[in-house]
C-alpha cells in the first residue's frame, strides 16, 4: 500500500473544515475554543491540507470541535484508501496537454483530442474509475499512480472563501 501524503493531508483538511462548518463556526470561532495560540492563517493551511499539523495539535483541534480524534482519522483513512480510487476525479485537460511526463503520452493525446472535440467550451472533465483504469493501462502505470499524478496536475480543489 502506497501513502500519498499530499492526498492524505488534503482529505484531513477537508474533514476538519467540514466539521467546523457543520457546527456553523468560522475559523475565528474555532480559534477561540483552542487551548494554544494558533493563527487563523495556520488553521486555514491545515484545512487546505498545505501544512502538516502535529498529532497533539490535531487532538487539540478535534477536542475544540467536540470530535473524537480516532473517529476523524478513521474517516480520513476510509476516504484515502477506499474512496479515492473508486470516486471520480476532475481533470483540467489543458494541464494534461501541457504535462511532459513520458508515461502520460496516451493521456496527453486523449486530452488534446477531447479539447478539440469540445472546441474549448469546457476544459475540465470528470473521469470515473473505469476511465481511470483504462487510461492507466494505456499509460502502463498503476491506477493509483495515475490518480496521484492527475491530482498533482490538477492541484488542490478550490476552497470557498471563509469570513476570516
Amino acid at each position: 500500500m502506497v501513502l500519498d501524503t499530499a492526498t492524505y493531508q488534503r482529505i484531513l483538511g477537508d474533514e476538519l473544515r467540514r466539521l467546523r462548518r457543520q457546527r456553523g463556526w468560522t475559523r475565528r470561532d474555532l480559534n477561540r475554543r483552542l487551548q494554544s495560540d494558533i493563527s487563523l492563517q495556520t488553521l486555514a493551511t491545515y484545512e487546505l491540507g498545505t501544512r502538516q499539523c502535529t498529532v497533539v495539535r490535531l487532538v487539540e483541534i478535534c477536542l475544540a470541535l467536540d470530535e473524537v480524534p480516532h473517529e476523524l482519522m478513521a474517516r480520513v483513512h476510509e476516504r484515502v484508501f477506499n474512496d479515492s480510487p473508486v470516486g471520480r476525479i476532475r481533470v483540467d485537460l489543458r494541464r494534461v496537454v501541457r504535462d511532459s511526463q513520458p508515461e502520460l503520452l496516451p493521456l496527453r493525446r486523449w486530452a488534446k483530442g477531447k479539447l478539440t472535440e469540445i472546441n474549448g467550451h469546457q476544459t475540465e472533465v470528470s473521469l470515473d474509475i473505469a476511465a481511470l483504469e483504462r487510461m492507466a493501462e494505456l499509460c502502463g502505470v498503476e491506477t493509483v499512480d495515475l490518480i496521484s499524478r492527475l491530482r498533482q496536475l490538477t492541484g488542490p480543489p478550490p476552497v470557498a472563501p471563509d469570513d476570516d
